[in-house]
């Protein structure tokens, strides 16, 4: 599952710096917006970068330990609704990528349901759900690996049609109780400080989702040696499909858009895997998940909106890609003081 991600080369960070401040602004006066003019910039390798097709893949997923109604309110049965809610166009990342012209595409990583063949659906299911990982492995080794291969076609698939920008999202009953095993283990965190209420758990609920999860990482923590054991132990296919998607995209050199909760619990894996791909990462949008700031922090990363999103779906990065086309924008459509005549300081 290795895979090579190039480290990003400084040859023509001075460039791009240099062109970002002769604009007709006082420097830094764009504030965030020069410091992801700059990233996209490094990653393209040029002055003037082109943010082109971007896409949102939403990858679904349900998980055995939903079964058990110890981790959310909601039947897993949502899972399989939520994904033609997409596809009829009808849900909230739907609307936000019409908005902002964003392609969208929904995998089926591995939802517990038949679908018809549909072309807007891609089908990419490793099983119907994973295994119920308070009794075994949420899944075997080669299961893993074979979602992990599938979510690296599928990004190799859209840089092939043109696109450089890929956003990443989720749906799957039951996966921030993965989000937040994995999380555990990768940031070395307490697992009553990773636990959120994920789709809406009252107090009482909170309490047996915390007290299940305790138990489900002491079943598991002695075959936890490496990152792909805790994909294994704990992982969703959706989530270990977008891992090997990141580290692809990043390999490509494409910019990474990162979501919220579960989605940064992916990234968790894949930067342990290779930690060159948070070069190629913007973190879009801090998550009402109690445990997503700290992720955050663990990453050293800098969100760019917090509105107290906590939906899932990619919707973070569809929201905050404005902010990211006005970056790119400004870049290569505004005057210098040479060219507009204007003196400088």
């Amino acid at each position: 599952m290795n895979t090579i991600i190039p480290t990003l080369s400084k040859k023509s960070q001075n460039t791009i710096q240099e062109e970002i401040d002769y604009k007709t602004k006082p420097i830094g006066a764009l504030g965030v917006l020069e410091t992801i003019a700059l990233q996209i910039g490094l990653i393209q390798s040029t002055s003037t970068p082109i943010l082109s097709k971007p896409t949102i893949m939403v990858f679904a997923g349900d998980h055995g330990i939903a079964k058990t109604n110890k981790v959310s309110p909601y039947p897993q049965e949502v899972t399989q609704q939520m994904v033609f809610n997409f596809l009829n166009g009808g849900a909230a990342i739907n609307v936000f990528c019409k908005q902002n012209s964003i392609n969208l595409k929904i995998i089926d990583a591995g939802v517990n349901a038949d679908f018809e063949t549909n072309s807007e659906l891609i089908n990419a299911k490793i099983a119907k759900g994973t295994a119920d990982y308070s009794l075994k492995k949420a899944m075997s080794l080669q299961e893993c690996e074979l979602a992990f291969t599938k979510g690296k076609k599928l990004v190799r698939k859209i840089y092939s049609e043109g696109c450089n920008i890929v956003g990443f999202g989720e749906m799957g009953i039951g996966n921030t109780s993965s989000a937040s095993l994995l999380m555990s283990y990768f940031t070395n965190t307490p697992i009553e400080q990773c636990v959120g209420r994920g789709t809406g758990v009252n107090d009482e609920g909170l309490k047996t989702k915390i007290n299940t999860l305790k138990e489900v990482y002491d079943f598991h923590k002695n075959s936890l040696n490496t990152p792909i054991d805790a994909l294994i132990s704990f992982g969703g296919f959706e989530i270990v499909m977008m891992c090997g998607a990141m580290l692809e995209a990043a390999s490509l050199k494409m910019t990474i858009l990162i979501d919220g909760f579960i989605v940064t619990s992916a990234l968790l894996a894949a930067n342990a895997l290779n930690s060159n791909i948070l070069d190629y990462c913007i973190f879009c949008h801090t998550s009402g998940e109690q445990g997503h700031t700290k992720m955050l922090n663990y990453l050293n990363a800098t969100p760019l909106i917090n509105l107290g999103l906590r939906l899932g779906e990619g919707t973070g990065c569809a929201v905050a890609f404005p902010i990211i086309k006005s970056s790119v924008n400004f870049l290569n459509e505004m005057a210098t003081f040479k060219s507009a005549n204007v003196s400088e300081a």
